[in-house]
């Protein structure tokens, strides 16, 4: 059973564009579902090609997304990302306290802003005041690779170092009031990040700040490695209850990180959406191309957002077990499946047609299970 999860502070994080209809909206922490976040790796000056990624990521289930604002090229950007944007966004700040103005005047929904690193008092106060005037989150955000020197030489790269960083980022914050606040504290591996986010939670809930965390494995590696790192690192702090939003962090196009996030989420039953597919590694008994059916059934589940639980079986060992208990089932045999649906055969069908006759059924369960969850093509235009 997963530990009740920690009890913290609800942040709203909110686009403020006067240009934008309808303001997107996602809240972290509370009793609010786990979010789901990323980063666009596009020049921010460049909208066109940013709102185009930010689609492509909302459209893969993203429901938060972080744009980088360095310079006033980035900041020009803003208002308009802000305003067309589908989901919250996010500004990407560090030191120069002139873009974290210009982001909260582009109306963010929040700021990823260290305020100790804007190291003249007078601007950090300029720029958090304006913050609470407008509402606007901020998360710190602390990694392993960029601790403060002197608690380097202190502490080492070690968890204490980086809660002691984060806290201290904190207590600027609070002293100039400001308590909309999410907290970060990543490392590269999955290891110190579990301790690290562990530590953090128990000083936070001990000081009476139970503020909200982004879960992060930072610079977790390429596809398959850093989502081995993410899946244990994520997984362990989820399971005893640590976290209200994730980022996975992956070498590669950006949109890739999504489905890591939420397959995290779906395997230890704290968000649903699309499918859940059980699928036997195939062995010697597999009479029909397990693997091959497989992957069309996964390809059939990019077009839905139904949470159907979905089992492809190779052989009649296990396979009606398994098939039984999922929404809808196949259990291969020589040449042809049975193909159940809410636990009663349907019928035994040649190979040939088992995915024609799989679709049918998902189709059916879709109706009467999830009536509010709608048929969504992924690969269909959107325009930005």
């Amino acid at each position: 059973m997963i530990r009740l999860r920690r009890h913290t502070k609800a942040v709203l994080l909110e686009n403020k564009s006067a240009w934008s209809k309808d303001a997107k909206k996602a809240w972290i922490g509370g009793d609010h579902p786990i979010v789901v976040q990323s980063m666009t790796t596009t020049d921010t000056a460049d909208v066109d090609k940013t709102l185009e990624q930010v689609y492509a990521l909302a459209m893969a289930g993203c429901e938060v997304v972080r744009v980088t604002c360095q310079d006033t090229r980035d900041a020009a950007g803003l208002p308009q990302i802000v305003a067309r944007s589908p989901v919250p966004i996010v500004a990407d700040v560090h030191f120069d306290h002139r873009m974290a103005l210009a982001a909260i005047e582009a109306g963010v929904a929040k700021l990823r802003l260290n305020p100790g690193n804007i190291t003249d008092p007078v601007k950090t106060r300029e720029v958090v005041k304006l913050a609470v005037e407008r509402g606007t989150p901020i998360r710190i955000g602390v990694n392993m690779g960029s601790l403060a020197r002197d608690l380097e030489q202190t502490l080492g790269h070690t968890p204490e170092a980086l809660a002691a960083s984060a806290l201290r980022h904190v207590e600027i914050l609070e002293e100039l009031g400001h308590t909309d606040i999410v907290i970060s504290v990543k490392a590269h591996d999955a290891v110190t990040t579990i301790y690290s986010y562990r530590l953090l939670a128990k000083q936070l809930d001990a000081r009476g700040t139970p503020y909200p965390l982004h879960l992060g494995v930072t610079e977790a590696g390429l596809p398959r490695e850093g989502t081995i790192k993410s899946s244990i690192g994520l997984g362990v702090l989820l399971f005893e209850g640590i976290g209200d939003t994730l980022r996975v962090s992956l070498a590669a196009d950006p949109v890739e990180e999504v489905p890591v996030a939420w397959g995290i989420l779906k395997a230890l039953g704290l968000r649903e959406k699309g499918f859940d597919i059980t699928a036997c590694p195939s062995c010697g008994r597999a009479e029909i191309e397990v693997v091959e059916l497989a992957r069309m059934v996964e390809a059939i589940a990019k077009e839905y957002n139904a949470p159907v639980k979905v089992a492809v079986m190779g052989c009649v060992v296990n396979g009606p077990g398994e098939s039984k208990m999922a929404d809808v089932g196949i259990a291969g045999g020589k040449g042809k499946g049975a193909i159940y649906r809410k636990g009663e055969l349907v019928g035994t069908y040649p190979e040939a047609d088992l995915l024609g006759r799989l679709r049918l059924e998902i189709e059916k369960v879709i109706e009467e299970q999830y009536p509010d969850y709608r048929h969504e093509i992924h690969r269909e235009a959107t325009t930005v």
